[in-house]
């Protein structure tokens, strides 16, 4: 009997708890109440449970009503969200949307944009993927992704197309109670040599063979930033950093930023981009994401 119930039912059902009567609830719907009256009836009948408690002059709800109406609600809310996102796609609004951030990149510009992202698409639920380096450029290219945020690659793949978002500034770094932490005013690279460099590797193989910011051969290396960001602290080797992501650690004196033989003062830039395959671009709500962030682009990189 449970297969025969309407969702015709199920909002009878509901707008008579939430109007407080039959005939408030027939208003709501535009119905007749004899109609609302008999769906409720009907509904009743077919789960073999009294809602409403007829007793008084209003109907009031029994506790089968009670336990039974968050039930309702959700598969009305269900409905009613499968019915949006069908609109959304006829439209051409995407399903869903994937983003592939660069671990360099601030996360603190991603949130703000997917704060915003979830009021102007509700039923547009957002995928978020945090990378490294080719691996990335490898979520866009096997279709993963449907965007990119991205350190720009020397060997980067043609069939990916690119937008220019703000750069992001890398500056090397160790604890206050390294070696090269004592040392005063620029250290020669002979002097990094001796000691071990925390490097970021790739766990894809996109950029196979490709260096960056590598000044020492003694290496460790780590798939993850946040995995970095503590060896850094304990001591552990000197490497590059975010300035967004370790400017407290400075500020406190936990890491003290080197000054590097041939190294730009202030830190390095990583030329950052929003991608996509050129097959494949970005439907409205990735198309939208991409200029949020473009938006923000002056500033992102400074956001704590």
């Amino acid at each position: 009997m449970l297969d025969g119930v309407s969702l015709d039912q199920l909002r009878a059902f509901i707008a008579s708890v939430d109007e407080g009567s039959f005939s408030a609830a027939a208003r709501k719907l535009r119905r007749a109440q004899s109609v609302v009256s008999d769906l409720i009836s009907g509904l009743e009948a077919q789960m073999v449970v009294q809602l409403f408690d007829r007793s008084a002059r209003y109907p009031t709800l029994t506790p089968a009503g009670i336990a039974l109406l968050a039930d309702a609600r959700s598969i009305i809310s269900g409905v009613d969200f499968m019915k949006a996102r069908a609109k959304g796609m006829s439209s051409g609004l995407e399903p869903e949307l994937s983003v592939v951030v660069d671990v360099h990149f601030p996360i603190a510009a991603i949130t703000t944009a997917a704060n915003e992202f979830k009021s102007l698409f509700p039923n547009t639920p957002l995928r978020l993927f945090v990378e490294a380096l080719g691996a990335t450029h490898q979520r866009v290219l096997d279709g993963t992704a449907t965007v990119g945020v991205a350190a720009s690659l020397p060997n980067a793949p043609s069939s990916l197309g690119g937008e220019a978002l703000a750069g992001v500034t890398i500056v090397m770094v160790a604890a206050r109670h390294h070696p090269l932490a004592s040392i005063k005013g620029t250290i020669p690279r002979s002097e990094l040599a001796k000691h071990v460099q925390l490097v970021l590797t790739d766990r894809s193989s996109i950029s196979d063979g490709v260096e960056f910011g590598v000044m020492s051969s003694l290496t460790w290396r780590l798939a993850d930033l946040f995995a970095k960001h503590a060896f850094l602290l304990n001591g552990l080797g000197w490497g590059g950093m975010p300035v967004h992501a370790i400017r407290r650690n400075i500020a406190e004196g936990e890491l003290v930023e080197l000054s590097i033989q041939d190294a730009p003062a202030g830190g390095f830039i990583v030329p950052m981009s929003a991608i996509y395959r050129t097959s494949a671009p970005p439907g409205p709500a990735g198309r939208w994401f991409i200029d949020r962030l473009n938006r923000c682009s002056g500033t992102a990189p400074t956001v704590d």
